[in-house]
């Protein structure tokens, strides 16, 4: 049996329908930069968030970058984040001129230790970005409690945690800013980049609709410097057709996930992810950690498993980031856990029989 990761046409094939009458209406439309479906997108992506606002930019990435940007974070600044996490976190703070400032993460979670920020913390510091990893909040009070307490600005990096909640609220409705990714491998995919800013803040919504046009507040005038972070409507169009599917999607993958669990819960060499109580995890991977990593991933592509290492360097070990002056041993449970992680495919339309094989052969692929 092969397996794969993730299979996006699995998924196209439940909604090809209506996938293919969205893009056909922007088609015909003659509308593809902005316009009536990214407008409507905005307003039912800040609905299921639950937030006032949602502006569409181009990627997960400006979704990062144009935040911090329009809170005015720039040279001479510090922002605390984790080093357990996809570069682009702290990629939108260095290109800004400001400095990301790494905290080791909790070691069952993998999110930042609130436990460890108010250490970081300088005179310099000026927000700080959890990262909502693999699906699953951070625990966001004692970290807002923090943040308030400094004067801290708190930017949700959710472009994994589309639909996870934390005590009853949603990823990316918790801070003063939130920054989704529609990446095509997300919860929620379009059929290329895109990405959104999430606010409850009218002149945050404003300065981000700004900046995303080049700095113009109307055409042709320039009232600040900007850039082009343009949600295309196609991509609009693929979302809105997708988005009222996420909640059952994400049901699936807790489903699957229960399975993974029930299957290995006796294998003592496997650590299956932890959930935080009063979390509602959405499960963008399901990552175990086992010994001798690489060659456990080896013999499961042996056997037609693909796997995925999320992630393999952190980032204060990583060369785009040496100028820091971070060394290894300065974040150790980031560091192991980037030694022993191992992402299992997990998807919607993953079967339980799919399942069942992976984790039989995870089984017998010990490293041990």
């Amino acid at each position: 049996m092969e397996v794969p990761l993730i299979d996006l046409v699995r998924q196209y094939r439940t909604l090809q329908g209506e996938i293919d009458e969205a893009i056909r209406r922007v088609v015909e439309s003659g509308r593809f930069i902005g316009g009536p479906e990214v407008e409507a997108l905005e307003e039912e992506v800040a609905r299921y968030v639950g937030v006032r606002y949602a502006i569409g930019v181009a990627s997960g990435t400006d979704a990062l970058w144009l935040s911090l940007m329009a809170l005015g974070v720039g040279p001479e600044d510090e922002v605390i984040t984790t080093p357990f996490t996809f570069a682009a976190t702290a990629e939108a703070i260095a290109l800004l001129g400001a400095r990301p400032v790494f905290v080791d993460v909790d070691p069952q979670t993998y999110c930042i230790d609130p436990g460890r920020i108010e250490e970081a913390i300088t005179p310099r510091t000026k927000a700080i970005v959890p990262v909502h990893l693999f699906g699953q909040p951070v625990d966001w009070e004692p970290i807002e409690e923090i943040a308030k307490r400094y004067g801290l600005f708190m930017i949700e990096d959710g472009a994994q945690a589309i639909g996870a909640e934390y005590r009853g609220r949603k990823a990316c409705s918790l801070g003063h800013v939130g920054c989704l990714s529609f990446f095509p491998t997300k919860n929620l995919g379009a059929y290329g980049d895109g990405g959104m800013v999430t606010t409850d803040d009218p002149e945050m919504a404003d300065r981000i609709k700004v900046l995303r046009v080049h700095g113009a507040g109307e055409k042709y005038a320039h009232k600040v410097l900007g850039t082009n972070s343009r949600l295309d409507a196609i991509q609009a169009a693929v979302l809105r057709a997708k988005l009222p599917h996420t909640d059952r999607w994400n049901a699936r993958r807790r489903e699957i996930a229960a399975l993974y669990d029930e299957l290995l819960r006796e294998v003592d060499w496997v650590v299956t992810p932890y959930v935080r109580p009063g979390c509602l995890h959405v499960y963008h991977q399901y990552s175990v950690r086992v010994p001798d990593r690489d060659r456990v991933r080896e013999r499961l592509a042996e056997v037609g498993v693909a796997t995925a290492v999320h992630y393999p360097i952190p980032l204060h070990l990583q060369g785009a980031f040496r100028y820091l002056g971070y060394k290894e041993g300065n974040f150790p449970v980031a560091e192991k856990v980037s030694r022993e992680v191992l992402s299992l495919p997990i998807f919607p339309e993953l079967t339980d029989e799919e399942v069942r094989y992976v984790a039989k052969r995870l089984m017998e692929a010990s490293g041990v």
